[in-house]
């Protein structure tokens, strides 16, 4: 798995394509949070919140995780690699981990220069108690979670099609229902004793991001990753 994990990590950043996601990722929040006038400006607020971040950044990622993981597989098929890869001696489940996990890392370092953003409110507020230091750190534990279930959702996708952009608008398609699709339903249908949008990662994602870390919660994000992480499994043994 090691062996894929790295060259995973050397073609991101051998090509401008890692670069590239981390620079796009920061250069749309930045612009969003503070220049661009509107609701997510936190200078247009009157107050230092980071909630506008955490607001914005699950919907960046629904479409620059897909454009990392689109070719993951559908690439190796095109170019017909991942019969070779599948004759070395490393195994199926290592092959799709370590791509997972290759694709996990360079989303993390994406991520990893925001916290810049709290510091700057931090100055802001010229004292700890001017902002929600908890919610900020759950919803930062919400991001990681996250990041699991989207790029599982992704690597999944990327075996549906040998066409990278077929593999993307999927991926898109399943992370967007996934993520907000139950929220929607739950307005027009309603089931006694059940609420319909616990099935969505919004719900499970809001919750994180109030500071207060449910286990059910990361189960709930473990179970999605695992989910489609199987089914990868299958899809491309099917092949």
């Amino acid at each position: 798995m090691l062996a894929i994990l790295k060259r995973e990590i050397n073609s991101f950043f051998s090509t401008s394509v890692g670069f590239l996601v981390i620079a796009l990722f920061l250069t749309l929040n930045s612009l969003l949070l503070w220049f661009i006038p509107g609701e997510f400006n936190i200078l247009d607020n009157g107050f230092a919140d980071l909630s506008s971040f955490f607001i914005i950044v699950p919907w960046i990622f629904l479409f620059l995780i897909p454009a990392v993981t689109m070719k993951a597989f559908s690439e190796e098929k095109k170019m017909g690699t991942f019969e070779l890869l599948a004759t070395k001696p490393i195994s199926l489940k290592n092959i799709v981990l370590g791509k997972y996990f290759g694709a996990i890392i360079l989303i993390y370092l994406a991520l990893i220069p925001t916290t810049i953003y709290v510091i700057t409110i931090s100055e802001l507020t010229n004292n700890s108690s001017g902002w929600d230091i908890g919610s900020t750190i759950g919803s930062y534990i919400g991001l990681f979670f996250l990041i699991l279930a989207y790029t599982a959702i992704g690597i999944f996708a990327s075996t549906i099609s040998k066409n990278q952009i077929v593999a993307f608008i999927c991926s898109v398609f399943l992370c967007l229902f996934i993520f907000y699709g139950f929220d929607t339903i739950s307005y027009f249908i309603q089931i006694p004793f059940f609420e319909i949008n616990t099935l969505g990662m919004k719900s499970h994602f809001d919750n994180i991001s109030r500071g207060i870390v449910d286990t059910r919660d990361l189960i709930y994000f473990m179970s999605v990753s695992v989910f489609f992480l199987i089914l990868t499994k299958i899809n491309l043994r099917k092949d």
